[in-house]
């Protein structure tokens, strides 16, 4: 796997581990670096340190796929319910614009595909770029992306250390800029489609 190899390169070692970063209360890392799709803001930039940014994306707009509307933006979709998931940055942008009744807050893409589908919600916002790929996406043919929507919420992805990791940090962004130099990082964004 090209990321293994990336980290054996900085003399790192990859554990793959599955964890709650989803923003519920302070998160303690165990292990570092943390790499996972997080984005950066200031809220998590006090718990840990960012890497310089790895690649960046915004929202994606899900709907019924018999909703044929060409929605381009959060305003065209003012006084719909809509959804999306818990510990994620669209969550505040989503409640505080002004312009949904109720947003919902859901544990997983797959609760709020499966409340699209169902009616329960008119519209669901998910990682543009991870969405695709997701597991829960080819169970629900009854949703679709917007193609049409231009994403209002965009945030940096980087790779998390602990506040005291300094020396690792620095190592990790000199090898950041190696890979992006090199083409790597546009290697592996391609591979899983992001």
């Amino acid at each position: 796997m090209k990321c293994r190899g990336s980290l054996r390169r900085c003399s790192l070692e990859c554990l793959l581990e599955l964890c709650d970063f989803a923003g519920r209360g302070k998160a303690t890392i165990h292990h570092t670096p943390l790499i996972a799709a997080v984005v950066i803001t200031p809220a998590r930039k006090e718990i840990v340190d960012f890497s310089d940014p790895v690649y960046s994306y915004g929202e994606a707009l899900i709907v019924k796929t018999s909703d044929a509307t060409e929605y381009k933006t959060l305003d065209d979709m003012k006084g719909k319910v809509v959804g999306a998931q818990v510990g994620t940055v669209y969550i505040d942008s989503l409640q505080t614009s002004g312009l949904f009744p109720e947003v919902k807050v859901y544990d997983s893409i797959a609760d709020i595909l499966r409340d699209v589908s169902v009616g329960r919600i008119e519209a669901g916002f998910g990682d543009r770029r991870s969405l695709p790929t997701s597991s829960a996406w080819g169970r629900t043919p009854m949703c679709g992306l917007v193609r049409s929507y231009q994403p209002r919420i965009v945030g940096s992805i980087g790779i998390g250390v602990r506040k005291e990791d300094k020396e690792l940090l620095a190592q990790i962004n000199e090898s950041l800029a190696r890979l992006k130099a090199n083409g790597t990082i546009d290697g592996i964004l391609a591979d899983w489609k992001l």
